[in-house]
């Protein structure tokens, strides 16, 4: 199998430099998530630049909700593809094609549920959040149009998961640049005469066109796995072990969303200002913070690449060369933001608009400060979902929604915006607390496993 490797540009992290696999495998992963935030970003500049600030706090007024559910999609999708990556590094080939092949099972199972359920939901979600009556219709068309692309964005997510199990950051980068590009053109087609429903209908479709073109290239370079119509067959074991992995990652990232979309009600509850001025931050925030997602699914792979090989000693070695990455870039784009947070938010908001600009800046300012703790949250935990305790992130999720919950009901109304600002910071802390203990008794367990073997 090793050959295969080879010719077919999978990496095998189980071998050499730590530090130059991280590098190798997560800066193609982090282009990828910078363009997929790039035309996150773009939905939300036309729309506040052409249709005004009501249609961009509108938007904004769904980011919560949009975390929640698109990002329990994402989640399951990064789930299913932890056994894909202990297959791959443990050099078992039949269980890496019926993990496959099941992923795909489910992941079509996930898709219509998901979709059929939020659609029913989606108006009295809104109304839950207490969104404004000034931007309710605008909030509700937008999200849920993005809500029905559902089946595309598991698509995506399905297969750039296998791809990056197998090694291969880079082909889901090629493909989703296109697909940025593709949605800022429709963007700008689609916002003036459609309104918020034109910046939806222009994610959707990309994300979707990027995940055929990703299906197609998968079913055409990986032919060499030598699927069969046996390997195609539903097994209840196979799919149980990936629901097992998928759905705490998936519920990880729900739980998260819980405690943000009490501190979006809380936003809600002070008015469209604050709300557009939330959006444009939060917007910025998920840019400049791409890196720690790719270190954080640079993490999974690498932990279920070197669990399944029995390299433990590696683990530590990766664990503690990607959060010295993290530290490093957190101080820097503390120093950026601190210098440019102003003129960022000029990108969203127009330059009259004097107190929305300091409100952005304060937000920006308020979560730069405390990046550090967010570069641990998110290398230690995709390292323990990669190890294959994907339960103990949603525990450390848990700790997330509770401080954002704690902000929402109780901070944020008594002492103001300031802490709408510093909510996300104290989630974290609440998180790491509980992740770096969880850390080490998941080594002590695995090296325990490892002995008796």
């Amino acid at each position: 199998m090793q050959g295969i490797i080879k010719n077919n540009q999978t990496r095998d992290m189980t071998e050499g430099e730590p530090m130059k696999q991280i590098l190798g495998f997560g800066l193609p992963l982090l282009f990828g998530m910078l363009f997929q935030q790039l035309y996150n970003m773009v939905d939300s500049v036309i729309v506040g630049q052409i249709l005004g600030v009501n249609s961009l706090a509108a938007v904004g007024s769904t980011g919560s909700i949009n975390f929640m559910i698109v990002g329990f999609c994402m989640g399951i999708c990064n789930g299913f593809a932890i056994p894909v990556a202990q297959s791959f590094g443990a050099k078992k080939n039949e269980d890496l094609k019926r993990y496959i092949t099941n992923t795909v099972w489910m992941s079509i199972l996930f898709s219509a549920i998901i979709t059929v359920l939020v659609g029913l939901l989606t108006r009295r979600i809104l109304y839950w959040m207490d969104t404004p009556n000034t931007i309710f219709e605008e909030a509700y068309i937008y999200i849920f149009i993005v809500f029905m692309g559902i089946p595309a964005i598991i698509l995506y997510n399905m297969v750039s998961g296998v791809l990056r199990s197998l090694g291969d950051s880079v082909t889901p980068l090629l493909f989703l640049i296109f697909s940025s590009l593709l949605n800022i053109v429709l963007d700008i087609v689609l916002v003036r005469p459609m309104g918020v429903a034109g910046a939806a209908v222009a994610t959707v479709s990309a994300q979707g066109i990027a995940g055929v073109i990703c299906l197609v290239y998968f079913i055409q370079k990986y032919k060499y796995l030598g699927f069969t119509g046996e390997d195609w067959r539903f097994r209840f074991g196979y799919a149980w072990r990936l629901t097992c992995m998928g759905v705490p990652m998936g519920l990880q990232y729900s739980v998260t969303a819980i405690g943000s979309v009490i501190l979006q009600t809380a936003v809600n509850g002070l008015g469209e200002f604050y709300v557009a001025a939330t959006t444009a931050g939060i917007k910025i925030g998920m840019f400049v913070c791409c890196p720690y997602d790719a270190m954080g699914s640079t993490m999974a792979t690498y932990g279920g690449q070197n669990v399944g090989a029995g390299r433990l000693d590696r683990v530590d070695r990766g664990l503690k060369d990607c959060i010295k990455l993290g530290i490093s870039y957190s101080a820097v784009t503390f120093i950026f933001l601190a210098l440019t947070g102003r003129y960022l938010a000029l990108l969203f908001v127009k330059p009259g608009e004097t107190d929305l600009i300091k409100y952005i800046y304060i937000y920006l300012l308020g979560n730069s400060a405390f990046y550090f703790l967010l570069a641990l949250v998110n290398i230690v935990r995709f390292m323990i979902q990669g190890l294959g305790y994907s339960g103990l992130a949603v525990i450390a999720g848990i700790c997330e929604m509770a401080a954002r919950g704690l902000a929402g009901f109780f901070l944020v109304p008594a002492f103001g915006y300031i802490f709408v600002a510093l909510a996300s910071p104290l989630a974290w802390l609440f998180a790491d607390l509980f992740l770096i203990p969880a850390y080490l008794y998941v080594m002590k367990r695995l090296r325990e496993k490892q002995r008796v073997v």
